[in-house]
């Protein structure tokens, strides 16, 4: 049998789980706080929740950006063809991107909006910026335009893990699953 693959450190596997999570609840909850005809209190809760996650969230993607700058990804079975190698490297780099992105256009048209952020004023955490009506809406367009981008990415990006972990079985997916693994995973079989 062949040696295993390498997978991912159990820290990478962790940060990227929770920020997936996260982010997977931030999505619906941004879509539906923007709809009309939701009632006030739910529309109230879905944004106190979207803020304030995007803030928390953001100490955990630098963590994760600063992680994977220092940790050199395992390296793809070499049955991965050489067109998905570079499209998993610019839908990693489009992530990255996107993370860093949308909290700081969320943060820019919350606070040029002249909007709280509840757990920022509570820690006495200025709003560093004036409030500029233009602003929040350049900031507004960005954080729409990547919230799209981000579904599309994303689901591109869970498209291909399933078709490597149901289709291909080449390995690929158990790099980074289960969240807490070994940092090794099966053998890839032969032929596959």
């Amino acid at each position: 049998m062949a040696d295993p693959q390498p997978g991912y450190r159990p820290a990478a596997r962790w940060l990227h789980w929770i920020v997936a999570a996260v982010v997977l609840l931030m999505i619906p909850a941004g879509l539906i706080m923007i709809r009309d005809g939701i009632s006030r209190p739910v529309q109230d809760a879905l944004f106190l929740f979207h803020k304030n996650m995007g803030v928390l969230l953001v100490p955990v993607i630098l963590v994760r950006i600063l992680y994977r700058l220092t940790h050199k990804a395992p390296p793809l079975p070499r049955s991965v063809p050489g067109w998905q190698r570079i499209a998993a490297r610019l839908s990693h780099v489009m992530l990255y991107l996107l993370l860093l992105v949308m909290p700081v256009s969320g943060f820019v048209r919350v606070r040029a909006g002249g909007f709280p952020i509840e757990l920022l004023d509570r820690l006495g955490v200025g709003p560093w910026l004036p409030k500029s009506e233009r602003v929040a809406e350049v900031a507004q367009s960005i954080h729409a335009i990547g919230a799209y981008a981000l579904i599309a990415v994303l689901a591109i990006h869970v498209a291909a893990a399933i078709q490597h972990a149901l289709i291909r079985r080449d390995g690929v997916w158990s790099r980074m699953w289960p969240p807490a693994g070994p940092g090794k995973t099966r053998a890839v079989r032969p032929g596959r």
